[in-house]
């Protein structure tokens, strides 16, 4: 006869009691246009009331950071870092925010925009725990490039530098999983950096729950709180075509959602950041509700 008892495996989830929902229509870090829509089109998703019935006590909807469009900007002069004094201004804005909700006791879940606002969402954290959280940073891209690196100019492909130069984040505590498409300066600086990377390649080889375990090992140093950043076209665009910078060969439907299962057994997850939702290339909002699904499976809701 079968025992009904509960297995001692059975993960411990940790579901925070206060959630506070900052949006930051950004999309100032990229050239393709849309990601500002982004968190307009999660919270249509049901956020909320989803949130509410995965046992969340309270959710507390900060609205939008206000960020200005980039019709009402003059034209920029440094071609290299585009409209950087302003995204860093929304950023202080934001890291402000997020600080304010960590002191308080609530769980800041902040939902973007282009990848540009990390650097307001890890200043806040880091200046709130009085120390460098441990980063796990999903995304098809490395965005470690810095203005000379960078080809493109766009500082959504910079803000792991930038949070590396503000001493927001550690290096040795910093992980980026799901990498595809790599610039050559990126390459060279998560060398040299000790920034610890997994690509989809060593996914591909050693599997999903070997990387995530590898990736909470690092990040979790001597036992503070995790920060996920989960840029959604570190998903293949067959399952999130509605993103801002879409890369073939991403993590399946599966490997996204026991990432964040992972992460949540671990009872560290201290704050989370959903980024890169370009609602104008979805498909009857299904990539926004994929992101609604991982939040929630990053807060503890599971299978059984």
């Amino acid at each position: 006869m079968l025992s009904t008892a509960p297995s001692a495996q059975t993960p411990q989830h940790r579901t925070p009691g206060l959630v506070e929902v900052i949006g930051v229509p950004m999309d100032l870090g990229a050239d393709r246009r849309g990601v500002d829509m982004g968190p307009s089109a999660i919270r249509y998703a049901g956020l909320r009331e989803r949130l509410l019935a995965l046992g969340v006590e309270s959710v507390v909807d900060h609205g939008n950071v206000p960020v200005p469009v980039a019709e009402s900007l003059a034209a920029e002069a440094t071609k290299n870092a585009k409209y950087l004094p302003i995204i860093l201004a929304v950023c202080e804005q934001l890291s402000h925010l997020v600080e304010e909700t960590v002191r308080r006791g609530g769980f800041p879940l902040v939902l973007g925009g282009d990848h540009s606002i990390a650097i307001g969402t890890l200043a806040g954290v880091s200046r709130a725990r009085k120390r460098a959280p441990g980063l796990i940073w999903v995304d098809a891209h490395g965005d470690i490039n810095t203005p000379l690196t960078s080809g493109s100019g766009n500082v959504h492909g910079m803000p792991v530098s930038i949070a590396l130069e503000e001493h927001s984040i550690d290096a040795s505590r910093t992980v980026l999983v799901g990498l595809r498409d790599v610039d050559a300066g990126e390459k060279r600086r998560i060398r040299e950096l000790g920034v610890r990377a997994f690509s989809m390649s060593h996914i591909d080889k050693v599997g999903m729950e070997r990387v995530m375990e590898e990736a909470i090992a690092i990040a979790s140093g001597d036992g503070e709180a995790l920060h996920v950043s989960f840029d959604l076209d570190g998903i293949d665009p067959s399952e999130a075509p509605g993103v801002g910078t879409p890369v073939r060969g991403g993590l399946s439907y599966r490997e996204a959602h026991l990432a964040m299962e992972m992460v949540a057994e671990t009872g560290r997850l201290g704050s989370l950041e959903i980024t890169e939702l370009n609602p104008i290339f979805d498909e009857r909002n299904r990539t926004a509700d994929l992101a609604v699904q991982l939040i929630l499976s990053a807060l503890g809701k599971s299978i059984l």
